[in-house]
């Protein structure tokens, strides 16, 4: 990590003169010393380090454009398990990195070169005003996004997934005016998107039936992702939230180019709906830096994953959780349309996800085992079907998507293609 911040600092100095970075993390228990070897690394680096404390991914972005640093680092593993730590960086405007930089940052780590780290003069970085001081300007985006809808008089559940959320959404929710039942907002360092967050939103579901509230959203660790509830409990993923979006903002005249940008992942059904009402869907590789590119290249104002990052142009560069929440919010609040009547309307194609946890990671398109297998799966499914075959970004894990018309089809046909690839490369 120090070899990484004095790299990091290294070529800022060298491109801009601007080795000032601002440094946030979630609530894992490694994060505070990751966030002092990377303050040790930037000074080794001829750099200076500012601490946000706690605080989302989306708010680093943020306040390192408007802070004016030269980049900006975010210490988490978004929705992994505690004991996962990494990191994000952004560029000085608020968009992370590209690959480019990231390669030659990669080689300066490698290469040996760098100066020492000076571990000897180890401290706790120098921080630029007070925590909460850095974090209000990102806290008035959030509550200036709803373009001045109130929402009081609504109650919302909100699962903070004992995360970086856990002081942010809630205040934001308030400041709008609505009644706030928060969730998973004790963090302890180690239980982090335990059974709770975007990735187990049952617990936020039962909630907003037993409180009777409008809806309900829940967020990952670091706070970039959103699933939602509607009032009836019912789970709205990224596809809903992406969808209920792009009509609100064709509406207003402010979805640019008619286009939505998703990703591989996108169930059919959204691509469907969007067509209904004149919106094209253009689809990027998962992972929401692909699909800002995309973005930016077509100049599309809405995009995301069906996973819960979805990205407002206009507002942020990055996938925002809380931003969509309040984007959601403000949208129901506004038609006075619960938000059950325009759940009822979905009607997802069948999909199907698994994981397999893998010991290495081999082209799977050049496995010989596995290419055959899935090209007999493709032939199953016919045009009305999608296979899609991955590994995750994060985790040792292969990824198995397939999609179609009939359901039971489609999970014999995931779970067969799953159990071969645990015979060829899995963990076990």
């Amino acid at each position: 990590m120090e070899r990484v911040a004095c790299a990091l600092a290294t070529t800022l100095r060298e491109d801009s003169g601007l080795p000032h970075v601002l440094l946030g993390r979630d609530t894992r228990e490694s994060g505070a010393w990751i966030e002092d070897a990377l303050a040790r690394g930037i000074r080794a680096g001829g750099g200076e380090a500012a601490a946000a404390g706690v605080v989302t991914t989306a708010g680093v972005a943020f306040l390192t454009r408007a802070g004016g640093y030269g980049a900006g680092v975010m210490i988490s593993a978004s929705h992994n398990p505690y004991d996962d730590n990494g990191i994000k960086i952004f560029s000085r405007d608020g968009f992370k990195l590209p690959d480019d930089n990231e390669a030659r940052i990669e080689a300066l780590v490698l290469d040996g070169g760098l100066p020492g780290s000076g571990r000897e003069t180890a401290s706790r970085p120098r921080v630029r005003g007070a925590a909460l001081e850095i974090l209000e300007p990102y806290l008035l985006l959030l509550t200036t996004a709803s373009g001045g809808t109130s929402l009081s008089g609504m109650r919302v559940v909100l699962d903070c997934a004992n995360g970086a959320a856990c002081g942010t959404a809630p205040e934001v929710f308030r400041r709008l005016g609505a009644e706030v039942h928060a969730l998973s907002e004790a963090p302890d360092g180690r239980n982090i998107n335990e059974g709770c967050g975007s990735l187990h939103p049952e617990a936020m579901c039962r909630a907003v039936v037993a409180r009777g509230a409008d809806f309900g959203f829940a967020f990952d660790g670091d706070a970039d992702r959103c699933i939602g509830s509607d009032d009836k409990g019912q789970v709205c993923d990224g596809d809903f939230i992406m969808y209920r979006s792009a009509l609100a903002l064709a509406s207003a005249g402010a979805l640019e180019a008619g286009t939505v940008v998703g990703t591989v992942m996108s169930n059919l059904w959204l691509e469907l709906a969007l067509g209904s009402h004149g919106i094209k869907l253009l689809r990027a590789p998962v992972g929401d830096k692909y699909v800002l590119e995309e973005m930016i290249r077509t100049g599309a104002r809405l995009g995301g994953e069906q996973s819960g990052h979805v990205i407002f142009r206009d507002h942020a560069t990055t996938g925002d959780g809380i931003l969509t929440a309040v984007m959601m919010a403000s949208i129901v609040k506004r038609a006075g349309v619960p938000l059950s009547v325009w759940r009822s309307e979905v009607r997802p194609c069948p999909q199907i996800l698994l994981n397999v946890r893998v010991s290495s990671r081999p082209r799977l398109e050049e496995h010989p085992a596995i290419s055959a297998a899935s090209e007999r799966v493709r032939e199953r499914l016919g045009p009305g079907g999608r296979l899609l075959l991955r590994y995750s970004g994060t985790e040792p894990l292969a990824r198995v998507m397939i999609e179609g018309e009939d359901g039971v089809l489609v999970e014999r046909l995931a779970r067969e293609l799953a159990s071969l690839i645990e015979r060829e490369i899995g963990a076990s």
